[in-house]
């Protein structure tokens, strides 16, 4: 069983699932950086440690205009048309 932490103050908590996790990593996947500092080293290196493992994978970046914001939805709809998958950095 899988416990999850919600760091929010919420006098009634709200149940929550895990979403599906698939056994491969395959296709394609996103790395966003969220504009946060030093959010884009730690892409940078996570890219480079999952290069190695995942050879056949392809890692596309893309950075959000803010942190303090939701992403647009211009860039969210780029980022879901051809990802399987999204890493965002969330550094500091």
């Amino acid at each position: 069983m899988t416990t999850i932490l919600d760091p929010t103050n919420e006098s009634r908590p709200v149940g929550r699932q895990l979403a599906f996790r698939p056994n491969a990593i395959e296709g394609n996947v996103a790395l966003l950086d969220i504009s946060k500092p030093k959010g884009n080293i730690l892409l940078d290196r996570l890219e480079e440690n999952l290069s190695e493992m995942l050879p056949l994978v392809k890692f596309t970046r893309f950075i959000k205009p803010t942190f303090s914001r939701p992403a647009p939805d211009k860039l969210r709809h780029e980022i879901i048309l051809d990802n399987q998958f999204i890493i965002e950095a969330l550094a500091d």
